[in-house]
């Protein structure tokens, strides 16, 4: 069972739902918004927001966001982790190919330094580890290493390369 994270005795994470979709996108933006040449288009969004409602309502998927509610904006969101589940072939330090993947954390601008992405993160890490996942893979930034690097992630050798279909 994922454990709500929770400060002075107020629940703080709590797994995505569906009527979240619109806020998980816009924080999706400012996380791309803040990438070296992010696309800052958002037209995108329009297309995305069935198939992202969709998979938040799917409570049992292999997908999963957990987000903390923006304390001084009813119904914006001020944090947001997303992560899923895929299988790749075993291997000797994961076995059953079962793998993490967090992509999407984001923190609006206005709400960071409080803790609630490394909140998230861990309520993410918890489901992971529920999931059966024999590692977490993610990508990241300079400036949010040090977050991740905290959290027991370890740099890797990353041979990555990319083919835009």
């Amino acid at each position: 069972m994922i454990t709500l994270v929770s400060v002075r005795g107020m629940s703080l994470v709590r797994r995505a739902t569906a009527e979240d979709a619109e806020e998980v996108l816009r924080l999706r933006q400012v996380m791309i918004d803040s990438l070296p040449g992010g696309d800052t288009s958002t037209a995108w969004q329009s297309a995305s927001l069935p198939i992202v409602r969709a998979r938040l309502a799917e409570s049992d998927g292999e997908f999963a966001a957990f987000v903390v509610d923006h304390p001084e904006r009813p119904g914006a969101l001020a944090a947001l982790v997303v992560g899923t589940i895929e299988y790749r072939i075993g291997k000797a330090r994961n076995p059953e190919g079962t793998t993490g993947f967090v992509f999407s954390v984001a923190t609006d601008p206005d709400a960071r330094r409080r803790g609630y992405s490394r909140a998230c993160m861990e309520s993410l890490i918890d489901w992971f580890r529920e999931k059966g996942a024999g590692q977490v893979d993610l990508t990241t930034s300079p400036a949010a290493a040090p977050l991740y690097a905290s959290l027991g992630f370890q740099r890797i050798p990353d041979p990555s390369m990319r083919l835009r279909l």
